[in-house]
Parts: C-alpha cells; structure tokens; sequence
C-alpha cells in the first residue's frame, strides 16, 4: 500500500508513554485527608464543568506526565504509529465522501494509541483484546504490538491488512453513528445468548463489509500494490471464529461465534470491496433485524453510490 507522503488524522491520541494507573474504575491512589479532600473538590469541580486535575500532583496525572516524556518508541514502532495515522485519515476521507454524497456530515472518531492497557469508556482496555472500538466515548483503541500477532499468526500482516483491521474498527463507528450498534444492543435484550450471539455475528460482518468500502476506495485512489487485496483477505479469514476456536480448542461451536466464520468475514470484506457501496452491507437481511438495514439505507440513501 503506497501511504508514504500522505496526510496524517489529527484525531489521534497517543498514550504510549502513560501508565494506566488508577486501579479499577479509573481511580486516583490519593493519600491522607488532605489528599482525600483534594479528591472531593475536583470530582465536585468536574460534575460543573471545571477540570481541577492538574491539583492531583503525586497521583495519575503527575505519574502520566513522567512516563510520557520517559518513553521512546523504537523505529519500527514509530512507523507502524505514522502508517496508523495516515490509514486513519483515508476512513475520514473514504467516510466523509460516502456521507456528504448522502446530505450528511461524518464525524471521524478519535484513535488512541496506548500500550498494554488503558481506561476507555467501556472499561480498562489491554492489549490482549486486539484492536477495538468504544461507542461512548466514539474512540478506536489499538495496542501497536498487535501488528506483530498479525505477521506471526493471522494472516502475515502488510499495509493493507493492517489498514483492513482499522477500517473495521471505523466500521463499528459508522455504525454507531447510523443508530445501528443501539439497534442491534436493543435486540440483543430481548433475546437468548445463543441469539444475542448470532446479531453479534451479523453486526461484525456489516463492520468487515465497511472495511471492504473502505479498501475500495483505496483501489480507486490507486494506492494499492500487487499483493495488497490477497493479504487482506488471508487475514480476514484468518480471524473468524471457527479457525480461531478450533487452533486453540480444537473444536468448533458455532452457537458461541461472535464474529463470524473465515468464509462469512472474506465474503463481506469481499462484498464492501468489489461494490464500494455500504448499500451492499446489510447483513442482517428483511426477516430477522431488518431495522439496522433501514436505518442504514434511510441515512446514506439506497442509490448513493459512486
């Protein structure tokens, strides 16, 4: 993939040189009553608005700063983060044209960089989940080691591989920005787990059906390289659930898949690319959940391709 001497996102933030510190919950190791009311005051202070942080000197914030400015990516690192940043920009591009062409307005959202765990809005994030997105805070989380995973175990890495995992993640916030992701969540409610599983199944698909607009778009742009579309799919296939559960349990239970079966997650990937239509990625179909296909076609129009 040609992505040197591209444009950079600005909506990325890099917290690799913090430590996620705290404890569970986000929660500041504050010492002493007088510490104790320093806490009170700044919680007090942020319920209207104000952000009193910088007096929590000694706790998260000063420990934050100091491991900052203390970390130095290596060179290989460092590329992988530049890389991150300009695939990021061509899904606010990609997007941005899709929504604009459909009478809206994207919002991209932010990515943040971190190493080995981090707080999120979901939760306290580690880098053993792989790459994700959070709906509340509309930020995509990526630990840079999971790269390395990619070129020794799922599918052999290259640029647009590791652009395709991105997308997908970008997929999760346009869907979240459709209504879709509350849609399927509100379904899910009303259901067994076996149930709940299957929507989740459907949902990652439409997300690995997005990447494949995404990479369309790549193609049309002319970035990418001999090679490129072949590896992206080997690491399509490499991630779906049946491969992975039985490399690691030996067998395969369809009832608890989340994700989708190597076949489902190339096909989709497959579908976004050759169409670069999100029209074509309703994966929920008419019968079953055909609420989040409206939604999608009600808001980027049923005849707003290229």
């Amino acid at each position: 993939m040609l992505w040197r001497n591209r444009q950079s996102s600005t909506n990325i933030e890099d917290r690799r040189g913090e430590s996620a510190g705290g404890g569970p919950g986000g929660l500041i190791p504050i010492r002493g009553k007088g510490g104790v009311l320093i806490l009170i005051i700044v919680i007090v202070a942020g319920y209207y608005g104000i952000d009193l942080t910088p007096l929590l000197t000694g706790g998260e914030a000063a420990q934050t700063q100091a491991s900052a400015g203390a970390y130095k990516p290596s060179a290989e690192e460092q590329e992988l983060a530049q890389f991150t940043g300009v695939a990021l920009k061509t899904t606010e591009e990609t997007w941005s044209e899709i929504f604009k062409k459909a009478g809206s307005t994207y919002t991209p959202p932010t990515l943040v960089l971190y190493r080995g765990s981090t707080r999120t809005a979901c939760g306290y994030g580690q880098s053993a989940m792989g790459p994700f997105y959070c709906p509340p805070d509309r930020r995509v989380y990526i630990d840079l080691s999971f790269y390395e995973d990619m070129k020794t175990r799922l599918g052999g890495g290259g640029d647009f591989a590791l652009g395709y995992v991105l997308a997908h993640e970008v997929g999760h916030h346009v869907q979240n920005l459709l209504g879709i992701s509350d849609k399927v969540r509100e379904a899910q409610s009303r259901t067994d787990q076996a149930g709940a599983n299957r929507l989740s199944v459907r949902l990652e698909l439409q997300a690995d059906c997005f990447a494949g607009v995404w990479g369309n778009f790549m193609k049309r742009d002319g970035v990418l390289e001999k090679g490129d579309l072949e590896k992206a799919l080997r690491t399509a296939s490499a991630i779906g659930d049946d491969r992975l559960q039985r490399e690691s349990t030996g067998r395969v239970v369809p009832d608890s898949f989340t994700h989708g079966t190597s076949e489902q997650r190339y096909r989709w990937f497959k579908r976004g690319y050759d169409t670069g239509r999100p029209q074509a990625c309703n994966t929920f179909g008419s019968a079953s959940l055909d609420s989040p296909g409206e939604t999608l076609y009600g808001r980027l129009g049923r005849d707003s391709g290229r």
